[in-house]
């Protein structure tokens, strides 16, 4: 792919993210959904969040990423769950990760 081939694919996929995005609050006011169809959309918002962080936590590639990871994922939602600020949160999570790896945890 050269260049002009590589801005003109961005500037496609940043035009319909683009409408996507505005197509939300242009149609909330001409779709109704019913309300146990809105907490199904927000319960799979979560599910699809918990998924992914899962995913990342517990693999690389497709083996198992050791102990360090999850273990460092762990710290870092029990403090945001304790409302912790957000560079504590990441500080943690990473630290609890590197001294894990440190200390020969994979």
């Amino acid at each position: 792919m050269d260049g002009a081939e590589l801005i003109v694919a961005t500037l496609v996929l940043a035009a319909g993210t683009f409408a996507f995005r505005l197509a939300g609050p242009l149609l909330r006011t001409k779709v109704r959904l019913s309300p146990r169809a809105e907490r199904l959309m927000t319960l799979s918002a979560v599910v699809l969040l918990a998924a992914l962080v899962a995913t990342s936590a517990l693999t690389q590639g497709h083996e198992f990423a050791g102990i360090a990871r999850p273990a460092g994922v762990l710290v870092g939602g029990v403090l945001a769950w304790r409302k912790a600020p957000f560079v504590l949160v990441v500080i943690a999570a990473a630290a609890t990760a590197a001294l894990l790896r440190l200390a020969g945890v994979p």
